[in-house]
């Protein structure tokens, strides 16, 4: 090879190969090989090294993606977190005066009252009398305290003159004592043969049975003070000396509500007609099992009524109702009037959970619109919208809340109901009978738990009937001035 490269050289110059030149080029070309070789092993291991990175790039890519997924699930999962947190944190704040929860659950601590608010009047609230005896011109028993002896100088005073008489009255209740009146009926036999018996009067229907005052006194203890059965038959015995069954006390409610049953029935299709009535409903235990008490009422009268079924509804109620916006009563044919005091303690629970402005300038906008209820309607009605809009549009701008914990927030809700029930929510302003809350219902229906909460609840549906009838009936007495213990006497 060498003799070619020679040749070659040659040829191209005219200068003569030496063997030093040669062996230079050689070293040269050598070189030139080794280096060539280094540079290739050089780039080989540089496209390793590159093929290498780049598999670690593609690598962290990847597991930058999985991260960044991560962090999104995350941040998911944390934001469904603070929701949650936030409805926790409202469900365990709410009482009474926030939420539709009775004052029962706030426990010992002391919450703000709506009361000074005065929502059922415009009026300031009436101070309540106090009730003091006096002495009586005619009384049924008088006692001669006589002046019999000087105190100073011993001497009688037989035959003093009385110069003047000191009076004081003592008023009590005679000692309770069972009265047995007896009815003789004579038996005689006339000339013809006939055997004629005088008739006993018509509430004298047995050898033996209980008179009237005792009847009234014991369906009086049992559903209006709410005594129960066992308590009430020892009660008896305690201050008679009489025993008195559990099943005896049973039996004299049971004809007492068939008595009156008519006249709750008519007190019923009245309120049907009346122009406003209050209605509400509740949770009872019959039985063992949840049935449901409904009320309808107004501030003369009350009815109340059991059902198996919450939304099993009165028909034919005409005029106005007032109730707290349960949607099964928009199936009646009548005109609503929404309680605000329910939207007042929304509104609380709002401001204090959800910090929205909005929220307590629509509290004081229905609160300005009761104390002024010569405020007209297109006034309030317009700063309503305006406060309503502005809430919603909040709302609007803020991202969705999570799918799984709930469709819309709860102010949101509350926005969408005002909006869309708004004539109903000012109906008070339409009229000054119209009222502003539905206290009236709530109040009578307050009693009637009280009594499952003191007896647990009733054995059978025909006993919580039977309440319900009497409970309306002395209800309806109350509220009309009557003296309900004369009324119950009546139909004994």
């Amino acid at each position: 090879m060498s003799n070619v490269l020679i040749k070659f050289l040659e040829s191209c110059s005219n200068v003569s190969i030496t063997e030093d030149l040669l062996n230079q080029l050689r070293l040269t070309t050598v070189n030139l090989l080794n280096t060539s070789v280094m540079q290739n092993e050089t780039i080989v291991q540089q496209t390793q090294t590159i093929n290498e990175q780049t598999q670690t790039i593609n690598e962290l890519n990847k597991t930058i993606d999985e991260q960044t997924t991560i962090i999104k699930k995350i941040q998911k999962k944390n934001n469904e977190l603070q929701e949650k947190i936030v409805e926790l944190e409202r469900k365990l704040g709410l009482n009474s005066q926030n939420s539709s929860k009775p004052p029962t659950t706030d426990g010992l601590r002391r919450q703000k009252s709506l009361r000074h608010e005065n929502l059922e009047t415009n009026k300031a609230p009436e101070v309540r009398k106090g009730f003091t005896l006096h002495q009586i011109k005619n009384p049924d028993k008088i006692t001669i305290c006589h002046a019999e002896i000087c105190d100073s100088c011993q001497k009688t005073l037989e035959n003093e003159p009385i110069v003047k008489v000191i009076k004081r009255q003592v008023f009590d209740i005679p000692d309770p004592k069972i009265i047995v009146s007896e009815y003789q009926a004579e038996v005689k036999v006339c000339k013809c043969g006939n055997e004629v018996c005088g008739k006993f009067p018509e509430n004298v229907e047995a050898p033996v049975q209980y008179g009237k005052n005792i009847s009234a006194f014991v369906v009086y203890m049992l559903n209006k003070q709410l005594i129960p059965e066992d308590r009430l038959s020892e009660l008896v015995y305690n201050f008679t000396g009489m025993k008195m069954a559990t099943s005896t006390i049973a039996n004299l409610v049971k004809k007492f509500s068939n008595a009156i049953k008519d006249h709750q029935n008519k007190v019923l299709e009245e309120l049907k007609l009346a122009p406003i009535k209050h209605l509400d409903e509740t949770g009872f235990r019959i039985a063992g099992t949840t049935k449901w008490l409904h009320v309808i009422s107004n501030d003369t009268q009350t009815h109340y009524r059991v059902s198996d079924k919450r939304g099993e509804i009165l028909e034919n109620v005409l005029g106005i109702i007032v109730h707290d916006h349960w949607k099964p009563y928009y199936k009646m044919n009548a005109t609503h009037a929404l309680c605000n005091a329910h939207h007042l303690r929304e509104l609380n629970a709002i401001i204090e959970f959800d910090k929205e402005s909005w929220a307590n300038e629509l509290k004081q906008l229905l609160l300005e619109a009761l104390k002024k209820p010569d405020t007209r309607y297109a006034n309030v009605s317009s700063l309503f919208d305006e406060i309503v809009g502005l809430g919603l549009k909040y709302h609007e701008s803020l991202p969705p809340p999570s799918k799984e914990f709930r469709h819309k927030r709860t102010a949101h809700n509350f926005l969408i109901r005002m909006k869309k029930f708004k004539s109903d929510v000012l109906r008070f302003l339409e009229n000054r009978k119209i009222p502003f809350t539905n206290n009236q219902a709530e109040r009578d229906i307050r009693m009637m738990k009280l009594r499952q909460k003191i007896s647990g609840g009733f054995r059978s549906m025909a006993g919580a009937e039977s309440f319900c009838i009497i409970r309306g009936f002395i209800s309806t007495v109350q509220k009309q001035g009557g003296d309900i213990f004369s009324s119950i006497v009546k139909y004994c």
